[in-house]
């Protein structure tokens, strides 16, 4: 029945875009992100949706689509550097069958991100594309913020509709994306025109946020709590009542401590006390393992060069109670251990020049939504008050992404790429509309203005 589900869906979907051809590119996003492939127990598994998806999409692009003033930014540039860069270090990989696995979803992801952009042309479809990123993670946020109601979840515990520990189903990956996509669901609640601002639009919005919130609880991920703090605090940034505010997040985050697990609560005292934590110990001893690489290996490794690594660490655990402590010092040696950082993921995989190119991108990404943020607040005309908030929304979520990152190996997820393509169309569609304006007949201008009646 699941499987016939699906596969209705999907065909209705590829109907539609037989009248609308830019929903081919939502559905390979949505196949991207939901991954229903995975979800199914034959029919899907047996097709590649995901290459036929991306096949309409950009065969629909090359025929019916308009591509005046189309051309390629910076920043989609330095993508096809990185896709170009990522072949040749896994050409010469350390572990080339490996390498060869991680290649094969790795390139999907920078091409799509590289298409993406070019595809948005409008306002509506540049919101069209956030509604259904927003949607597809909502579709495993609200399964995993209802068992975490039921049930209280658990660290590897806690099952969002597959067994399956990987891309947006692992808990840190998924922890790191429902915070970062809060700003922009609140930005779609308000500013949305596909669905315009109601009680029920603001509703589901603040009980999906609220659901975004339980993920971390539900996961038990420490990088999950790290995400909310910062989230907070960016938020309380741009809000004239600071304090206020400021003082009832903290009082709420008081209240809500009976409330929580006691093995959520437990697991986050681990944050202070990473020594004697062997998973942050882990961490700490691979990347320094990783630093010690790159000096010998500039180019990197290829992906999954760290099943190369072996190191031996000591790990101090102060048991006991009141006087009676006792310090355990305790010499723990492994081998083959994930990067689980993004930063340093990059860095032993594509080396120094893969690092700087990844850097560039994520970098540019923030520079510029802080200033077209700056910009379209200083021109504060009503059509295109939208752009500031979005803006806003996309660079808070940027920003989350890259603390969670710093704990998480996802320097190649497709859903963030998605979130950088979106960056980068929102940018490219007002470079367009500016330039359209400053083309104009300086009469046009003006009665656009509203200076001659």
């Amino acid at each position: 029945m699941r499987d016939l589900f699906f596969l209705a869906f999907l065909a209705a979907a590829f109907a539609l875009a037989l009248r609308r051809p830019f929903l081919l590119v939502l559905v390979y996003a949505y196949i991207d992100i939901v991954s229903p492939q995975r979800l199914s127990y034959y029919l899907l598994n047996s097709v590649p949706i995901s290459l036929i998806a991306f096949g309409l999409a950009a065969g629909a692009w090359l025929l019916a689509d308009k591509k005046a003033d189309s051309h390629l930014s910076f920043r989609q540039l330095l993508m096809i550097a990185l896709l170009g860069w990522c072949a040749w270090t896994t050409s010469h990989a350390d572990f080339p069958i490996d390498a060869a696995t991680k290649w094969n979803w790795v390139w999907k992801a920078l091409v799509f991100a590289i298409f993406l952009p070019l595809t948005l042309r409008t306002r509506l479809r540049i919101e069209a594309l956030a509604l259904v990123m927003c949607l597809c993670a909502s579709s495993i946020i609200i399964t995993g913020g209802i068992k975490t109601v039921l049930s209280g979840g658990g660290y590897g515990v806690l099952n969002l509709m597959v067994d399956d520990n990987s891309g947006l189903y692992e808990g840190s990956t998924i922890s790191t994306v429902a915070i970062a996509i809060i700003p922009l669901i609140l930005y779609l609640a308000k500013y949305g025109t596909i669905f315009p601002s109601d009680w029920r639009v603001r509703g589901f919005a603040y009980a999906l946020c609220f659901a975004c919130l339980l993920i971390p609880i539900g996961t038990e991920t420490r990088t999950g709590l790290l995400c909310i703090i910062l989230l907070g605090g960016l938020m309380l940034m741009h809000m004239q009542r600071r304090f206020l505010y400021g003082s009832l997040l903290v009082l709420v985050a008081i209240i809500s401590v009976p409330f929580l697990p006691a093995s959520f609560t437990s697991r986050m005292n681990t944050i202070e006390t990473y020594q004697s934590d062997e998973s942050a110990s882990t961490r700490i001893a691979v990347w320094k393992w990783t630093l010690d690489y790159v000096k010998d290996h500039p180019a990197g490794g290829g992906f999954d060069a760290y099943r190369g690594n072996s190191f031996r660490y000591e790990s101090h655990k102060v048991t006991g109670k009141g006087n009676l402590l006792t310090a355990e010092r305790q010499v723990i040696i492994d081998k083959g251990r994930a990067y689980h950082s993004a930063y340093f993921e990059m860095l032993g995989e594509q080396g120094y020049l893969g690092f700087l190119i990844w850097a560039m991108i994520h970098g540019i990404s923030l520079a510029r939504t802080e200033w077209l943020r700056r910009f379209y607040l200083k021109r504060d005309e009503a059509k295109t008050a939208w752009v500031p908030p979005l803006a806003l929304a996309l660079q808070q979520g940027h920003i989350v992404y890259l603390l969670g990152a710093l704990f998480i190996g996802i320097a190649y997820q497709p859903f963030v790429f998605m979130l950088l393509a979106l960056q980068i169309g929102l940018d490219t569609y007002l470079t367009r509309l500016r330039k359209s304006e400053g083309d104009a007949p300086i009469f046009a201008q003006a009665q656009r203005t509203g200076a001659i009646a």
